[in-house]
């Protein structure tokens, strides 16, 4: 029996990360498919622990092959994910877990309409912009494109499985815990409505 495929999405600072890595931690079933990007590493982050950083012209070479089960411009740089890895380790009967923005999500659902998508969200766009600046890596103009980028991912929250509201951590990690539990077990976990606080932080951004 092959592994189930989870992506999770959220606006860049809610806290998607922290919860991936707690929901790994946890379930040596399930694995991380670490993303290619772009992008220049953040200070902390490890190449082939948080992402496989290559170069713009490596990324574009490795798309032209083929290489990517999807791949798109997230914040003016290029991610993608591994093909070959996805499908070795569903075949292996383990989950994989895919942190990715929307277009990605969209792109891979297409390809896997038995994938499970889960979108987080922020409890208040202040909560948002509070966490993106605690961060104190990245310049103000960065945190302001992010701040709109937010609105964007957002309006897309709607299409994916779950949402899960991280305001408590515990609470946000324990509900990511039943939604895999739950697929394991094959049985349909109902999805809360978040659609009010949805709609505020819409209309907020």
């Amino acid at each position: 029996m092959s592994g189930t495929l989870f992506i999770v999405a959220a606006p860049s600072g809610a806290g998607k990360t922290s919860l991936t890595r707690a929901l790994l931690e946890g379930d040596p079933n399930l694995v991380l498919s670490v993303s290619y990007t772009s992008r220049a590493p953040r200070p902390n982050e490890v190449d082939g622990v948080h992402y496989h950083f290559v170069t713009r012209g490596e990324f574009e070479a490795m798309a032209a092959r083929g290489e990517f089960f999807e791949h798109a411009v997230v914040h003016g740089d290029l991610k993608g994910t591994s093909r070959k890895v996805v499908e070795q380790t569903l075949a292996t009967g383990r989950d994989v877990l895919l942190e990715i923005d929307w277009q990605g999500a969209r792109i891979v659902r297409a390809q896997m309409p038995d994938a499970v998508g889960i979108f987080i969200l922020p409890p208040s766009r202040a909560e948002l912009e509070r966490r993106l600046r605690t961060r104190a890596s990245d310049s103000e103009a960065t945190i302001r494109r992010r701040l709109a980028d937010a609105h964007a991912d957002l309006a897309h929250a709607t299409e994916f499985d779950y949402i899960i509201v991280n305001d408590d951590f515990a609470t946000a990690l324990a509900q990511m815990r039943e939604i895999v539990a739950s697929r394991r077990e094959n049985f349909a976990l109902p999805a809360k409505d978040n659609s009010a606080l949805l709609a505020q932080l819409l209309n907020s951004a």
